[in-house]
């Protein structure tokens, strides 16, 4: 075994494996600027390394993958009017998340317990995404007044049925059989199989491919509960708008469908309502980067224009108050053209390089 390791990030080559682990466990491996950099040289170096065959993301520790993205930095960008800043930071998260889904050699992930917000986006456009029976995942950005990114529009949009607005809207947490059936992981292996997975990706030649050695420890999930779900979830879903959606869900009979109403009036109304149009003009996108570029603007238009971004984090977790002031706090004052606003959002940051 060869590498090296930063502070927060170790690289090595395990024979043919190029291996990258997130080194941030006290974080659950929270992502940062830096860390973003170090991954993308990894993965420019292991492109050119003849002798690696595959790539394989994991995560130190036994809490999760990632835990998401470093969103007090960008709370504390924008109270600072660093818009470059802030922006810079997503315009090379993003071109990761695009990079590992256009890789040329297989990508293969252990989403292993929590893989959140930026974890999605390093795990969920990977070839091979890997679950476990510790893993959860979720798209929470609507928690803090914002809307889902680093391609997860893209992925909630293809998610089955009305699932996908379901997830975006509530920010719900998925465990694996929900991952799977959702279109956010392809296969279950037992935690205490993960080291064996490794050393089959390393030393197998037979079958080559890093799908059909991840067989060999797939299990099947249990029923997802999302499948039970979707009569409730495709019929409350389908409406128009979020206050639709909310009175469907009221008439429903089922007790989750109404504890889901009380759920998304307690968030912020512009997040639920922008995020609900944002995951819909997903579906008309030709390919993910189309879908990043539409989050990459929606990005900055939450963080210039909007005050629930700012507001909050800093009630889930600066202060911790759970007590955010949405603005506006009602969904029935949200301007009938929010969500057109902010789709028609142009960046002063190009998101592509020419």
């Amino acid at each position: 075994m060869t590498g090296s390791a930063a502070s927060t990030l170790q690289v090595r080559t395990d024979g043919s494996v190029g291996h990258v682990t997130l080194d941030r466990p006290r974080a659950i491996n929270a992502v940062d600027h830096e860390m973003i950099l170090g991954i993308g040289a990894a993965l420019d170096a292991f492109e050119h390394d003849a002798d690696v065959a595959l790539v394989l993301l994991d995560g130190a520790g036994d809490r999760g993958f990632c835990a998401g993205g470093d969103v007090r930095s960008l709370r504390e960008q924008v109270l600072a009017g660093d818009a470059v800043g802030a922006m810079t930071f997503f315009r090379d998260e993003y071109a990761l998340n695009a990079r590992i889904a256009e890789y040329p050699k297989p990508v293969v992930v252990f989403a292993d317990g929590i893989t959140m917000g930026g974890g999605i986006g390093l795990a969920g456009h990977a070839a091979v995404r890997v679950v476990t029976e510790r893993s959860q995942l979720a798209m929470p950005e609507v928690r803090i007044g914002f809307t889902p990114d680093v391609g997860g529009s893209w992925l909630l949009s293809r998610a089955p049925g009305r699932v996908g607005e379901y997830l975006a809207v509530t920010g719900g947490t998925m465990d694996a059989a929900d991952a799977t059936y959702a279109g956010f992981a392809d296969h279950l292996v037992p935690a205490d199989r993960l080291g064996d997975l490794h050393h089959a990706l390393i030393t197998r030649a037979d079958p080559h491919t890093p799908t059909e050695i991840t067989l060999l420890f797939d299990e099947t999930p249990e029923p997802s509960r999302l499948a039970a779900a979707r009569p409730w979830i495709d019929d409350a879903f389908a409406g128009d708008t979020v206050p639709e959606i909310v009175e469907r869900l009221r008439a429903r009979p089922e007790s989750a469908a109404s504890e889901t109403a009380d759920l998304i009036e307690s968030l912020s109304p512009t997040g639920v309502t922008v995020t609900l149009a944002a995951v819909r003009a997903a579906r008309s996108l030709p390919d993910l980067r189309s879908a990043l570029a539409q989050e990459y603007a929606l990005v900055e238009w939450f963080a210039t224009t909007q005050p629930d971004l700012v507001e909050g984090i800093r009630a889930q977790l600066v202060d911790k108050d759970r007590s955010p002031h949405w603005q506006p706090s009602t969904l029935a004052d949200v301007p009938a053209d929010a969500a057109a606003s902010a789709l028609a959002h142009v960046p002063s940051i190009p998101l592509w390089a020419a």
